[in-house]
């Protein structure tokens, strides 16, 4: 684990629950707390719910029985199928899964529903571990979020995670042995991630890699997130600031300007393109 990173292991009495992102029927979280520490991310509102008052990006709960609830409530959910996302206010394959092995203890009790699709999102390539067992799932997909290919953003923006290529390697590797890959460009950072160069370079190493179904989504603008950005853009990116700015502003005619980047880089690319 990273310095700074305080673990402790915790309970939970339900691990699959109902979500209401497009697509998915039930969300899996088997942390709480995220070793990625992303300055943007959306999920720190989890804070005010755990009681937590440390720093987004410092602590990680571990919840113990998470795969012998997910057990229970696969029994007594039976034949009926449904579609679940692993990885919605944390990282599934963050650094304490190495140790913990949470993520792949519930890809093991999942293994027995053929009827179950199955959405893993995360930034880390630690989830080619499981490459074997993502194999015998029926209905299962990976993808990788991903916000620049620069790896100096990167370890600003996102310290904890994987280099953006390690991400874009496993997602190769997956695909070559037939787990289907996609990438979410996810949020799209103003004035960081979204240049015409910035985006060149992401869809010409998605090409490489062989990523063909790739997602994106605007920068969730929740007041923790957005202060965090703002520091960070002042110290580490103060031209891009004014892009940010405008962006909070007047969001519709910045996402119109940037959809139009991204279809047309990916019909360049050959890739399908498609956002949120």
């Amino acid at each position: 684990m990273p310095e700074g990173i305080a673990v402790t292991e915790t309970s939970c009495k339900t691990a699959l629950n109902k979500t209401g992102i497009p697509g998915y029927q039930y969300c899996l979280n088997p942390y709480v707390g995220c070793a990625h520490a992303c300055v943007y991310c959306y999920a720190s509102f989890m804070c005010r719910f755990r009681g937590r008052r440390e720093p987004w990006g410092t602590f990680v709960e571990c919840k113990i029985n998470f795969p012998a609830v997910l057990e229970r409530q696969l029994k007594r959910l039976g034949p009926k199928g449904g579609s679940i996302l692993t990885g919605t206010v944390t990282d599934p394959y963050q650094q304490a899964e190495a140790s913990y092995c949470l993520t792949r203890s519930c890809l093991e009790a999942l293994a027995p529903y053929p009827s179950l699709e199955l959405g893993i999102l995360t930034k880390s390539a630690l989830v080619l571990r499981d490459l074997s067992l993502l194999q015998k799932l029926k209905c299962c997909t990976v993808g990788f979020s991903i916000t620049t290919m620069s790896n100096e953003a990167a370890r600003v923006l996102e310290p904890g995670a994987s280099p953006p290529g390690l991400r874009l390697a496993a997602a190769r590797q997956l695909s070559e042995a037939g787990v289907p890959v996609w990438v979410f460009i996810a949020p799209l950072l103003p004035g960081v991630g979204d240049s015409g160069e910035a985006l060149s370079a992401l869809f010409g190493a998605l090409k490489k890699a062989g990523v063909r179904e790739v997602m994106a989504d605007t920068l969730t603008a929740y007041p923790l997130a957005v202060g965090r950005l703002r520091q960070v853009y002042r110290r580490y990116f103060p031209a891009s600031l004014k892009v940010l700015e405008w962006y909070l502003k007047d969001s519709p005619d910045y996402r119109m300007i940037i959809d139009d980047r991204m279809n047309k880089l990916a019909r360049d690319n050959g890739i399908n393109f498609s956002s949120v």
